[in-house]
């Protein structure tokens, strides 16, 4: 996976982040979700280098070889607030005070955090198969709790965690051939570490308590994403089926936005590479280099 790209461990204050990054141009960073790595990146981030971008590709706080803190009390140690600060400090390391950004599923939580957070560091932002939060939260119905009841699983202490780490191989499913082999054993190590399967959940709990505190303070005081925003989904997965357009949602956050589904399911970076890549390079294609 990732021929041609750098691969290194970017210590900060209280973390320590592992990246992949290569090619040249204007910078790009990809934001993983639950439950992968950067490594599920490695079909789209090739296809962007050679589109004539520079590609980052960080493990989030916690999640495959980045480290974070003790999860603290208030989870804001996983805030989403925490992850894009530490986005922010990585892409500064690698020389870039300003670059084009896409996240998907937790990942896009982030990128939201961030765009709002660091509005002169995000020239463009993709936000892949995810909505705000807040969003979701203030549209619970029996279909959305029922499908989605993970999330409130994962915010309970203890728990989860005894659950999971029991038989984390049954509990996290991946089909290896879709996956990419490479990329299905890196997340399979990962999902076998007790210590990530913490901070997965730490980042579920924070997107319940600081996180949706942070997003509502947001909406309260009228502030948007200020740079253009493409919203792409998953027409196999089932966002649309909640809710309908997504860009309609996001257009109470965001100044300048357009999107599209994606023929895919959820997993869109590994399942659909191409059109994912495509619609990508073709978003960022005047980001600043």
């Amino acid at each position: 996976m990732f021929e041609g790209f750098e691969s290194q461990e970017v210590r900060l204050d209280d973390a320590s982040v592992f990246v992949r990054h290569g090619g040249e141009g204007p910078p790009v960073v990809l934001l993983h979700g639950h439950p992968r790595t950067s490594s599920t990146w490695h079909r789209v981030a090739p296809l962007l280098v050679r589109r004539g971008f520079s590609v980052v590709c960080p493990d989030l706080r916690g999640y495959g070889r980045s480290r974070g803190p003790a999860p603290t009390e208030d989870h804001a140690a996983h805030s989403k607030r925490a992850v894009a600060g530490d986005v922010v400090a990585v892409m500064r390391a690698l020389g870039h005070d300003r670059f084009g950004l896409a996240g998907h599923d937790r990942g896009g939580a982030v990128a939201l955090r961030l765009a709002l957070d660091h509005p002169r560091a995000v020239s463009k932002v993709a936000l892949l198969d995810c909505l705000p939060l807040t969003e979701h939260l203030s549209r619970i119905t029996a279909e959305f709790a029922t499908r989605w009841w993970h999330w409130f699983f994962f915010a309970q202490p203890d728990i989860p965690e005894r659950v999971i780490n029991a038989d984390p191989d049954s509990w996290y499913r991946g089909d290896a051939l879709i996956m990419g082999r490479e990329n299905h054993a890196e997340w399979r190590e990962a999902t076998r570490n007790p210590d990530v399967v913490r901070a997965m959940l730490e980042d579920y709990r924070a997107g319940l308590t600081v996180d949706r505190l942070h997003e509502e303070e947001d909406r309260d005081a009228g502030h948007l994403v200020r740079c253009p925003a493409l919203i792409l989904w998953s027409l196999k997965d089932d966002l649309e089926d909640l809710y309908g357009n997504p860009v309609d949602i996001w257009r109470r956050w965001t100044e300048d936005v357009r999107g599209h589904g994606i023929d895919s399911g959820h997993h869109m970076a590994e399942e659909a590479p191409d059109a994912l890549a495509a619609a990508l390079a073709d978003f960022f294609a005047d980001v600043p280099g």
